[in-house]
């Protein structure tokens, strides 16, 4: 009698966790998770893009450079994270990946004109996922 007992109780248990335990510990990780990416996106910044003529012994070429926002002086001069580079003619260098990031950073600097920038346009998206934010923790907070 005691084993039939001890399985019917270990069976509701089990019930009761498998249908109302354990779905909202999975909804609550799927929530936190969602919110994570949505705050990295929020967060990646402002971003364009910048090109500039580069010119070496007797050869030019296109520089066009993807930059990242990082600050804003009075002047208007924006301070830039180099995100990748290229130039548009192969031939005129050949570095590439982390060398041509650094050479840009050299020939450049860390401060570009404000209006020489070519800005994203990611204001739409960006209020999209504020949007989805709000609505995802208030949404969160009624089914806890």
């Amino acid at each position: 009698m005691a084993i039939f007992l001890t399985f019917i109780l270990a069976a509701a248990l089990g019930y009761i966790y498998g249908h109302y335990i354990r779905p909202k510990q999975l909804l609550r990780s799927a929530i936190q998770e969602v919110r994570q990416k949505c705050v990295a996106v929020l967060e990646g910044g402002h971003k364009g893009l910048y090109r500039t003529i580069i010119t070496d012994n007797n050869q030019s070429s296109e520089l066009v450079v993807e930059v990242k926002e990082l600050a804003v002086t009075k002047t208007g001069q924006v301070k830039v994270q180099y995100l990748s580079a290229y130039y548009k003619n192969p031939e005129f260098r050949t570095k590439k990946g982390d060398a041509l990031l650094k050479e840009v950073q050299d020939l450049l600097g860390d401060y570009l004109p404000q209006d020489a920038i070519e800005w994203y346009e990611n204001n739409h998206r960006q209020e999209n996922i504020k949007q989805y934010l709000n609505d995802l923790t208030i949404t969160h907070y009624n089914l806890l």
